[in-house]
């Protein structure tokens, strides 16, 4: 796991391995009861609960979003390890919100799901971070048409536009955003970064967006970073 970020000092406790793999496991169960019990006592021990989401929670998801693509689990299982993950991110995002030392940024982030996809947990804890770091976020949820967050982002005056995905099935919808940002004239008015399961930097680079963030952590620094560029 890399270091913290600014804001997240003093949350240093390790997560057990075996915790982190039952976090994993209750995911896959679709037990949202058992997830969010867990995710209370490990954070109520001291432990890091960006650690537990990273290492434990979201393995869990993303391993959900694998079976799903592969058509060895259906909707119904699928919406039920999303509300689980929904379940643990509220908790987590109330404890980084809890612990965050208040800091002062400006920029102003559009933050959205794809269209297609219904994960939001991954972006849900990238828009916590981001918030509790100072920055004006506007979250625009999950499965989000291509045109509404340009929209957003016109009428927001935005900085970056940041979009996420879970599924291979609905990444065309970040080069769809890319492509339409240009064809308006748009596109030098704005940063993207990209993140999600299936996103790498390779994907990134090819469909021309800004950055990539691995993670929530790497989310805030490549923020700071596409708001110093734009300065």
């Amino acid at each position: 796991m890399r270091p913290p970020p600014s804001g997240s000092e003093g949350r240093c406790g390790m997560v057990a391995k075996e915790t982190l793999e039952e976090a994993a496991r209750l995911i896959l169960a679709q037990d949202a009861e058992k997830a969010a019990e867990l995710a209370r006592r490990v954070i109520g021990e001291g432990s890091d609960p960006l650690e537990l989401m990273n290492g434990g929670f979201i393995p869990g998801i993303n391993q959900v979003g694998e079976l799903f693509n592969r058509g060895e689990l259906f909707l119904p299982q699928l919406m039920g390890a999303a509300n689980a993950m929904k379940a643990v991110t509220d908790i987590v995002n109330e404890a980084l919100a809890a612990a965050a030392q208040p800091r002062k940024e400006t920029g102003t982030i559009v933050v959205a799901t794809v269209k297609g996809d219904i994960h939001d947990i991954g972006k849900c804890i990238v828009v916590a971070l981001l918030r509790a770091n100072g920055f004006s976020v506007h979250d625009l949820g999950r499965d989000v048409e291509t045109d509404k967050i340009i929209d957003a982002a016109v009428k927001l005056n935005a900085d970056i536009i940041g979009t996420s995905t879970l599924l291979t099935t609905t990444m065309f919808r970040q080069k769809e955003l890319e492509d339409a940002l240009k064809k308006a004239n748009l596109r030098q008015r704005f940063r993207t970064i990209v993140g999600g399961a299936p996103v790498t930097p390779r994907w990134a680079a090819k469909i021309g967006a800004d950055a990539y963030a691995e993670d929530a952590q790497e989310g805030v620094r490549k923020t700071r970073d596409l708001m110093l560029s734009k300065s």
